[in-house]
């Protein structure tokens, strides 16, 4: 064995840095120009790294080793993701989404549109875990409203991203909010508590200036006959009861009592389905179903034309669902198992770090990563996955928290996708609410405050959690 690791040459800054600038390139022809799926890129970057490795002397075993130490790393982060998509389709089986849109449509306030649509976006993200469902199902109502308020679609437009992307970013339910725990090694419900020092602080000022900026709207609108045909359409399917609001407790609850989060998921997810089952009269069958292939119109035995808004709403979650997230992380985990078995990685974090001395530097230098990645990529999950992976070590080496990393990831990967017009993000949002990108930016506030936030913490100080003794010594024997 030690002969063998003897003939192992430690890579140049150049080899070492070769398999990442062949990713980003090829990502931002393939992906970017081409719109090639994203993971046949990932899995030729991580060829063009193992081949560079086994010219530095590992073998195919050593670098599947590697591989497999991270999948395995991501696998418990991987489980939650499946546990979310069994509780969002137990969720709509049991008439919980559908009862939170139903009544949330009709709390909406023509003087205070602006701050309600920021706000019920946020609720129905946060209940749900998807931006885009959010910005698909309540979004287009508000954007209606707005219609026939004459308040500005922009701005609307831009509250309903924002609230949408609020939940993105703390929902237990999100992928991505999943996601960055797997890239930086923390824990889902730390993660979450620690973004709300820079979440919630952005999410006031944007209330705060859709507040002063819809004051002007007045008038009363008529309600949308989408929205009319929606709340008809739910309500004939769904029958509504207060105890449909219970899984939204537990959850919340579980968050708070710091319960484990795979047995509190399912947990709630078999009490959803009982939940359809005794309220909504729904078979045992299709409730099983839901949380495999997903809840479908369908299951509710409603006879006639469905509106497509609640087809948007309806036909979500289960387990298939979060299929294409996994195979994605299990990629983006080959590549990064071979650059960090072979030492490719740290030549190119020595040489990074070796300019970076502070706090506030490397969080910057996340920060500049994530802008970088979504920028050539357009993906939310690349500009987490890819920058989680470089600065995960060099944060415990520093004694920084790996909840740090994580929440950076979060604050500047996550939520700048939308605002990117070739995003796939982007394009939902431009297609969905009927507004450019470019137009509703401005008013998406808090998807750029939070970076604000996250720059001001990093050079005071403030919010900046360590690693105690022992936190360090478990972080740094993994």
């Amino acid at each position: 064995m030690s002969q063998n690791q003897n003939l192992k040459k430690t890579p140049s800054f150049g080899q070492a840095v070769t398999p990442i600038l062949f990713m980003v390139l090829a990502l931002t022809f393939g992906v970017g120009y081409l719109k090639f799926r994203t993971e046949p890129i990932l899995v030729l970057s991580a060829f063009v790294a193992g081949t560079i490795a086994w010219k530095l002397g590992y073998t195919w075993s050593e670098m599947q080793e590697g591989v497999i130490e991270k999948i395995a790393k991501a696998l418990p982060a991987t489980l939650i993701l499946w546990s979310v998509g069994f509780l969002i389709g137990s969720w709509m089986f049991s008439g919980t989404v559908p009862m939170i849109i139903y009544y949330g449509v009709q709390i909406v306030s023509p003087r205070f549109l602006l701050v309600t649509a920021f706000i019920i976006s946020a609720i129905l993200s946060t209940v749900t875990g998807t931006s885009w469902g959010s910005a698909g199902t309540i979004g287009v109502a508000l954007m209606g409203i707005a219609g026939g308020l004459g308040v500005s679609l922009p701005a609307t437009a831009g509250a309903v991203v924002a609230g949408a992307y609020f939940g993105d970013k703390i929902s237990p339910l999100s992928d991505t909010t999943n996601l960055a725990p797997i890239a930086a090694g923390s824990e889902l419900y730390e993660h979450i508590r620690h973004m709300l020092y820079t979440t919630v602080p952005a999410a006031l000022v944007a209330m705060g200036v859709y507040l002063v900026v819809g004051l002007g709207a007045s008038g009363n609108a008529n309600t949308p006959e989408t929205v009319i045909a929606l709340q008809n359409q739910l309500s004939s399917m769904f029958n509504w009861n207060i105890l449909l609001l219970l899984p939204v407790v537990l959850i919340i609850l579980g968050s708070l009592k710091k319960w484990p989060t795979i047995p509190t998921m399912l947990g709630t997810s078999l009490f959803s389905i009982a939940l359809g089952v005794f309220v909504q009269g729904f078979t045992l069958k299709n409730g099983f179903a839901s949380l495999i292939q997903g809840f479908n119109v369908s299951m509710t035995g409603f006879e006639g034309e469905v509106v497509p808004s609640v087809i948007t709403l309806i036909n979500r979650g289960g387990v298939v669902s979060v299929t294409g997230t996994t195979v994605l992380i299990f990629c983006a985990m080959g590549f990064a198992g071979i650059i960090s078995r072979s030492g490719m990685l740290d030549v190119v974090l020595n040489v990074l770090m070796s300019k970076v001395k502070t706090t506030s530097g490397i969080i910057l230098s996340t920060i500049a990563s994530c802008f970088t990645v979504a920028f050539v990529t357009g993906s939310s999950y690349l500009s987490i996955l890819i920058p989680g992976e470089l600065f995960k070590d060099v944060y415990v080496k520093r004694n920084l928290h790996p909840k740090n990393l994580s929440r950076t990831l979060e604050d500047s990967g996550t939520v700048l996708v939308p605002l990117i017009p070739w995003s796939a993000a982007g394009a939902y949002m431009t297609a969905t609410l009927g507004v450019s990108t470019i137009e509703y930016l401005p008013w998406a506030i808090l998807n750029y405050m939070g970076i604000v936030f996250a720059i001001i913490f990093a050079f005071t100080g403030f919010g900046i959690a360590p690693l105690n003794k022992t936190q360090e010594k478990e972080e740094k024997a993994i």
